[in-house]
């Protein structure tokens, strides 16, 4: 099974830009005018899983909320790196609404006001 989260934006570069310089990932293609569509995919290289961002003529109608999270579960060194560069951008930490993701993690927000957990994975005793 591969995995693709797809979400419509109205700011393909914004949003290419955090998930990019911020969290790491990287540009794995894209696509212009299929259908009037533009989009990216980004993630890791040789993971069965990325993200598509796509924008249209017809802008995005959700409303993001507290709870609706992507979540990315980091080592120790990439967590570092990326609370180093959000803090450098500007990026606040928010508080998270459920208990379990203020104790484990960051959440920050993305161009569209989603909100994005970076969980550091606890080693094994």
């Amino acid at each position: 099974m591969k995995f693709r989260i797809a979400r419509h934006t109205d700011s393909l570069e914004k949003m290419t830009d955090f998930y990019v310089g911020i969290l790491g990932l990287e540009v794995l293609g894209s696509f212009k005018d299929h259908d009037e569509y533009d989009g990216v995919f980004l993630g890791l290289p040789g993971h069965d899983w990325h993200l598509e961002f796509t924008v249209s003529p017809d802008g995005p109608l959700h409303t993001p909320d507290e709870d609706d999270l992507t979540v990315f579960y980091v080592i120790e060194d990439v967590y570092n790196g990326i609370c180093d560069r959000a803090a450098a951008a500007g990026i606040q930490n928010m508080v998270a609404k459920n208990p379990y993701w203020r104790d484990n993690g960051i959440t920050i927000v993305d161009p569209d006001g989603f909100r994005v957990v970076i969980a550091q994975l606890k080693k094994r005793p």
